[in-house]
């Protein structure tokens, strides 16, 4: 009777796994396509608002062309979260990493580098979760 319950413990625990993967796989993938495309549209807000001016010094385009290179880096790690979410949760980690960067130079967005630090935690989670998932599979 034990053994059952064990067993019954331990496949409850990879439904619970596999449920807080999809939804990481699923938040990582969706967002990072739609904030990219609206780099394009500006729906949301001016995202030129939130880019130091350190970054158009160092790659010298106007903010709107650097914030279209951020949105096409954006949909590609959406579609590549989707893909493979083990790479994919890398890469939209040390984007984050990057955003979170840029925003501690600029005065005022602390809240927001701190949001997308919550994020960035919920990334790399997703990694460790695509890890569990792989080693399961062999």
């Amino acid at each position: 009777m034990s053994s059952i319950t064990a067993r019954s413990s331990e496949l409850r625990s990879q439904a619970l796994e596999h449920q807080a993967f999809l939804l990481l796989r699923t938040i990582f993938t969706v967002a990072p396509i739609l904030f990219g495309l609206d780099k394009f549209f500006n729906l949301l807000t001016d995202w030129t608002l939130y880019l130091a001016p350190l970054a158009t010094d160092i790659i010298p385009v106007s903010p709107e062309v650097f914030m279209y290179a951020v949105g096409v880096v954006e949909i590609a790690a959406g579609i590549l979260v989707a893909l493979r979410p083990k790479l994919g949760s890398v890469v939209v980690s040390l984007w984050l990493l990057g955003i979170i960067v840029n925003l501690l130079i600029l005065p005022g967005y602390f809240d927001v580098a701190l949001r997308d630090f919550g994020l960035l935690i919920g990334a790399l989670a997703l990694k460790r979760l695509s890890s569990a998932r792989t080693a399961l599979q062999r």
